[in-house]
């Protein structure tokens, strides 16, 4: 008799019992199973894998498709991975950078192309993609000791940028790609073949190409392309401080660290930030109609509140009197807070706040008027006034930080000249290699967790839990408003994904293998482990950093 194995499918809510070795992808077909957008991959033991992975023991597998996060993620990688073969194929001399997710699209950049991208390039690539995807091919996974690995990229012209990562990680296999003939390497699951590939486009976008793929909120269509052309300038600025310090992927980064430059790398770093706190308060203190409000917005963990300290004192320097308020204190009471479509409490409405008293009290210090300064209590969810006053003077300028600071229906009837907009974000701008972006959000994932962790007494699995709904609330009610701000400041540090490794290692170990948590987690462990660790002791007091790991000479 056969030997067996028994699985529990989340899908169905029920045990099955198959032949030992069976793939997913055949319980998929067996079990029938119908989800609303196509299967991508499976959790099996809450870890994501391909849908050609063996079963060989007891295991319970959830199918997972386009429209999750991770079954998003497959469908990506696997695209990136036609294009790049695509790209070798029609120009064997071109390198791909897939550098940076923007504009709801991957920015692609071609070097060594030797010509500009012209539509009939892009219109080649497209059509090679096509006949990539009508051909059905198989997309295999193959798994050699490193070395035997590294001679494989090594012999393969234009894939060198993994050679440092393949030496610097240590580990004695090493998981690969292929497509006929064509390797290549990627930091998760692919799909099984390039015919799962239904929807995607490819267009001019700067000097590169956009690469579109399908909408996280309808997966059935093409996200919007909405230009960023703010938010383009600043990567391409980080990029170039990047190549200041000659180091543009994960690999070059960890060779630097075990050659003892992560000193000088984190003086560098932090000269750069500051470099530009310093030219943005400039900006402002030199703009001919004086401003008499800075308002700062960002996404969750990306340095806001340190941002506001920082500039603060910059401000003070070219002569200014910063005072800083928090949009939270004009929280409406909880009992008029809006609620969200589950009938939740959604305290990231814009109309959580009160619209009218922020606009009065605006309008008020303005005219040169003393404003009673109210006060959020976020334990009874009330709004109180305990005696604290605030007047402008002649050299005072109002400093004001959250989450709707660059929506346009902030701020109303107050003239747009006497305010100056930023939006603060952690944009990441080293890859893990030519192919393997590094997600921002996966910075500001990091940091949250730990700062949950150390200041607010939440743990990893509730951090991870909640992430999904803040991001919805970003979404909606941060990033369709960044291109308002007169400046985008990026707080990543080329630095710290080395530092948060050691702070968030222990917190993410403390998440329960067998809970839906623990996909994101184990994600992250694996995302770590690419990294060589860095301590943190040679990171100044004043660094944004330090609003997350802790030391920091501000006060919160």
């Amino acid at each position: 008799m056969d030997k067996q194995v028994t699985i529990y499918c989340k899908n169905t809510k029920s045990y099955h019992t198959y032949p030992l070795g069976i793939s997913l992808t055949e319980i998929y077909q067996d079990l029938n199973i119908q989800l609303k957008y196509p299967v991508m991959a499976a959790r099996v033991n809450y870890k994501v894998e391909d849908l050609n992975f063996l079963i060989y023991k007891p295991k319970d597998i959830e199918f997972i498709d386009l429209g999750t996060s991770s079954g998003m993620r497959v469908y990506v990688r696997t695209l990136s991975m036609v294009l790049a073969k695509a790209i070798s194929e029609l120009f064997p001399e071109a390198i791909l950078r897939i550098e940076h997710p923007i504009s709801k699209g991957y920015y692609c950049k071609l070097d060594n192309l030797g010509q500009s991208i012209t539509p009939e390039i892009i219109s080649q690539i497209k059509g090679r993609i096509n006949l990539i995807i009508s051909q059905k091919k198989k997309i295999v996974c193959e798994e050699k000791q490193t070395k035997e690995v590294r001679e494989l990229f090594i012999n393969k012209e234009h894939q060198t940028d993994k050679i440092a990562l393949f030496e610097t990680l240590g580990n004695p296999y090493f998981r690969y790609f292929r497509i006929d003939d064509y390797i290549d390497y990627y930091n998760g699951v692919l799909l099984p073949s390039t015919d799962y590939l239904e929807i995607y486009d490819l267009i001019p976008y700067y000097d590169g190409l956009l690469l579109r793929v399908p909408s996280r909120e309808n997966p059935i269509e093409l996200e919007d392309v909405i230009l960023s052309p703010k938010m383009y300038d600043i990567f391409k600025e980080y990029v170039g401080w990047n190549k200041i310090m000659k180091i543009n992927n994960v690999g070059e980064f960890n060779i630097a660290c075990q050659n003892n430059q992560s000193f000088n790398m984190i003086k560098v770093s932090e000269a750069l930030h500051e470099k530009k706190v310093a030219s943005i308060a400039d900006m402002i203190s030199q703009r001919t109609e004086k401003v008499r409000f800075v308002l700062i917005s960002g996404p969750s963990s990306s340095g806001k509140t340190t941002f506001s300290k920082r500039l603060s004192i910059q401000l003070i320097v070219s002569g200014l009197k910063p005072v800083v308020i928090s949009l939270d204190n004009y929280f409406v009471d909880r009992d008029e807070t809006p609620r969200d479509e589950n009938g939740e409490l959604d305290f990231e409405h814009l109309h959580a706040l009160d619209l009218a008293l922020f606009n009065q009290n605006l309008r008020q210090l303005l005219n040169g008027e003393e404003i009673d300064i109210p006060f959020f209590n976020f334990e009874d969810g009330k709004r109180y006034y305990k005696g604290e006053k605030l007047k402008l003077n002649e050299d005072s300028i109002l400093i004001m930080e959250g989450i709707h600071a660059l929506n346009p229906e902030l701020i109303q009837d107050i003239p747009v000249n006497t305010t100056f907009k930023i939006y603060v974000s952690a944009l990441t701008t080293i890859s893990i290699d030519n192919h393997n972006w590094i997600p921002t959000t996966d910075t500001r994932l990091l940091r949250r967790i730990i700062r949950d962790y150390r200041f607010r007494n939440y743990s990893a699995r509730e951090t991870i839990g909640r992430w999904s709904s803040v991001r919805r609330g970003e979404e909606k009610w941060i990033f369709p408003y960044q291109e308002n701000a007169d400046v985008l400041f990026n707080s990543a540090l080329l630095f710290e994904l080395a530092v948060l490794k050691r702070h968030a290692e222990p917190i993410l170990a403390e998440v329960p293998k067998y809970c839906d948590e623990y996909t994101e987690t184990h994600r992250l462990i694996k995302f770590l482990n690419y990294f060589v660790p860095i301590l943190d002791r040679e990171i100044p007091p004043t660094s944004l950093l330090r609003e997350f790991v802790g030391g920091s000479s501000f006060r919160y």
